[in-house]
């Protein structure tokens, strides 16, 4: 992540005046894979004196343009390895863009996939406290969410049984709750709000407006679109590791639909649930 001096223009603000504390110019990342051919006991010999190799380079994202406003929610949409995820891996720091840049103003949690930093063997209360030293929070902190992170997760007396026992489901419930009682100030969600049932769906939504209020930004990667049309301002459509589109996140969820051949569906579906 660069400085805004590094950046080609101005941090600027977005029309309604809130200050954009994501930037990404001409974003690009790209990965080389290896294949290395041994398919029979000759060449396996021979290979551990000299390997074959074969590569090829995968272009994951190629010069992405997009600006995230304070307190917003912005939506990123496109299908299975159009370059989500490593956009994602690439505003949290996991990554470093081989082409472009990206800045980000503020701290940021993670939330890239159901689960992810949780050890399996140890209990969600455990978890809890390990989840919160990891991003940085001292042990008072940790006691004095404790009880919050609970109540939302609601998930009873697994809280203390092993989390390699837990469902997808109670994955998403502990990994959200945690996730937005730690004072983020941007926080990235891959899919977390595609699990778990209505009810919890709905906490979720809330909780994302409620925070949104307090100027908390986030960053929402999801399959499932009018989520994305709810709750977005913005949305991010990519295919390929290009942007296919960016705007007001309505009419980009409109236009990914129209182009697959799906008639839009009425905006009030999700607040009818």
């Amino acid at each position: 992540m660069l400085p805004a001096s590094d950046l080609p223009a101005p941090l600027g603000t977005d029309p309604e005046g809130r200050p954009y504390v994501v930037r990404a110019h001409e974003l690009g990342m790209s990965f080389r894979t290896t294949n290395e051919r041994q398919q029979t006991l000759k060449g396996t010999i021979a290979g551990a004196l000299r390997r074959q190799k074969t590569g090829r380079t995968v272009n994951a994202l190629g010069g992405v343009d997009f600006s995230v406003a304070k307190g917003s929610v912005y939506g990123v949409i496109g299908r299975n390895g159009a370059g989500k995820s490593t956009l994602f891996r690439l505003v949290a720091g996991i990554l470093t863009p081989t082409s472009g840049q990206v800045a980000v103003y503020g701290h940021v949690t993670p939330l890239l996939s159901l689960g992810v930093g949780f050890n399996r063997e140890l209990t969600g209360r455990e978890n809890i406290l390990l989840g919160g030293l990891a991003s940085g929070l001292d042990p008072q902190q940790i006691v004095e969410q404790y009880h919050n992170i609970l109540t939302f997760a609601d998930l009873g007396e697994a809280i203390h049984s092993p989390m390699r026992t837990y469902s997808s489901g109670m994955f998403a419930r502990l990994g959200f709750a945690l996730a937005v009682h730690l004072d983020p100030d941007i926080l990235l969600i891959d899919e977390a709000l595609s699990a778990g049932d209505a009810k919890f769906k709905q906490r979720t939504t809330d909780k994302i407006a409620e925070l949104a209020e307090s100027d908390v930004t986030f960053l929402l990667v999801s399959h499932g679109l009018e989520i994305v049309r709810q709750m977005a301002d913005r949305c991010l459509w990519l295919e390929a590791g290009l942007v296919r589109s960016e705007g007001p996140a309505d009419e980009v969820v409109d236009a990914y639909l129209a182009n697959d051949g799906v008639a839009p569906v009425a905006t009030t579906a999700m607040a009818d649930l």
